[in-house]
Formats: structure tokens, sequence, C-alpha cells
């Protein structure tokens, strides 16, 4: 706020200087998590088990509380961020970037801005050009990820499953849906990229340098009803870059320790089935507490799309 008790308007500016970390330099950093598992936790205790257990980054949550869902408390952040050594993740509502100043702010490594909490702005995404922190953003196909990544994400995370039911086959469905588009688009001669970009609504650049590298370009997770090392495979065999687990790891499970060491050794050995094997042994009562619903999602809003 101003001397003359005014209130300064939000800019480019305000906060962060975007000309001292280029996004070459913010895709660096997310491509550092690549073959990975990125763990939620919502307690000290679970985030400290899930460094034990071989997690690559943590994304700290609120725990459920019902309601309107928001970042996660300041105070949660810096307990858990002096007692682990991997980076922390939050996640910032949609469009919210006073949310994401904060966390930038606190000193998260990444910030998720998540269609899992509230939606903030129903036509707009944060403009992440604007802050030093790389930016994680969820998708549900091929036009969607370079959208976002034109506005600034660093990394692409295919959204499945929203309600923590263990239900992989939402994620399944997006994942195929993103790399059989760019399967489509690697088949195309140069002169219908054009049009596949308008049909997309995708910049024509990024459609035109994911067809040269035959891939996003940038690091692709995959989240949503990911709970088994068999689930991490199949996403890792699909052809993603790592995997987002989420908090229903800890709930109603006698030893979370072993199922998560279990999803990340599958992450790192997904085409060894001997790993496979042994990291599958046993699970059936730990699983026990996962009630699957049968009931298909609704998908997650997109603006105007």
């Amino acid at each position: 706020m101003a001397e003359d008790g005014t209130v300064t308007l939000y800019n480019n500016t305000v906060v962060t200087d975007a000309k001292k970390i280029p996004f070459s330099v913010k895709s660096g950093l997310a491509q550092m998590l690549r073959g990975g598992a990125i763990v939620e936790a919502s307690t000290l205790n679970e985030a400290i088990l899930a460094e034990e257990a071989g997690a690559c980054c943590l994304v700290i949550s609120e725990p459920n509380r019902g309601g309107i869902s928001r970042m996660p408390d300041p105070s949660i952040i810096k307990e858990i961020k002096r007692a682990v050594s991997i980076p922390v993740m939050a996640r910032s509502r949609v469009g919210h970037f006073v949310e994401a100043q904060i966390l930038e702010r606190v000193g998260v490594e990444y910030i998720d801005e998540s269609e899992v909490l509230a939606i903030a702005d129903e036509d707009n995404f944060i403009n992440k050009h604007n802050f030093r922190c790389p930016f994680i953003c969820g998708c549900r196909n091929l036009g969607e990820a370079l959208r976002r990544v034109r506005e600034g994400a660093a990394m692409i995370r295919t959204q499945g499953d929203l309600l923590g039911t263990g239900n992989i086959a939402e994620t399944v469905k997006n994942v195929r849906s993103v790399m059989g588009e760019i399967r489509i688009l690697n088949n195309m001669d140069e002169d219908e990229v054009f049009a596949f970009a308008k049909k997309i609504a995708a910049p024509y650049d990024l459609v035109a340098q994911t067809k040269q590298m035959g891939r996003l370009p940038v690091v692709h997770f995959a989240a949503g009803g990911i709970v088994t090392p068999a689930d991490s495979a199949l996403m890792m065999q699909l052809g993603c870059d790592g995997i987002f687990v989420g908090s229903e790891v800890f709930e109603n499970c006698s030893d979370p320790y072993k199922r998560l060491r279990g999803i990340v050794e599958a992450v790192r050995h997904y085409n060894d089935p001997h790993v496979l094997v042994e990291n599958s042994c046993g699970l059936e009562e730990e699983m026990a507490g996962l009630n699957v619903s049968e009931e298909r999602m609704e998908p997650f809003g997109e603006e105007g799309a």
C-alpha cells in the first residue's frame, strides 16, 4: 500500500521480476523431478514418511475439512520445509495469483495451480511468467496442455480422479487422449499442422515443437487414482515422466510406508516385472480401506472450452 493510502494495483513487477528466472530454467527445475513420485501430505508425520519412502517431492495440502478448499496454511508449509530435505510443492486455486504470491514468498520450490481446489477465477488462469517458481498445471487433452504451457507452466499434470476413490480409469483415459493426439500429430504432414493447431485451440509454435520432439515440450506427470505399484507402472509405460500420489495412500492403512515404497520402486523400475511382482506382494490388506466408486466423476472445468 502506498504512503498516501491508495492501493497499489497488481502488475507484473510488484512481486517478482520474471527476467531473473527465464522459462528454460523453470523447465529445467521441473525436469529434476522426472522419474519420481510426488506425494501429497497434510501432516508433518506424513511428509517425513513420504521422504523416507523415496518421494522426489512433496505436495502440501490442507486436511479435508469440507467447504471451500484453498491453499494450505503457510505455517504448515514452513514446519514441513524445516523437517524434510526434498523439494516442497503447494497448491493454489486456479486464477488466484495472490495465493501464488504468498506461496512463493513462503519459499516453496513449485506451485501447483490446481483444479483439485476450489476455482477462484472461472475465466482466467494465473500468468505464470510473473513468478520465479515453476508452475504445474492440469490437463485432460493436448490442446489444454499446450495452452497451460503458453501461460508459463513448467510441468503438465494429466489429471484423472479428483475424489480420492482410487479409481484410475479417468486418469488412463486422459493420458491416452494426450498421447494419442501426439501420435496423430507426429504422423501429420507439415501443411496439416496449422489446421490441427486451430482444431485443438493451441498455439501453433508449441504444436510444431510437440511434433518435432514427439512429446510434450515440458515434463508430463499423471495424477488421480494411483494407489498401487501396478497403477504407477501403468502410467510410466503409457509414456508419463512421473506420477502424483494422493493422500489416500495414508488412509485406512496399517503400513503406509510399505505401500508408498512399493509405488516409488515401481516408478523407478516400471519395465522390470520382477520388481513389480516383489512390490505388489502383500498389499491386499493395505488396500482394503480404499473403496473404489464405480460412478464416473464429472470432468473438471476449462475456460470456455
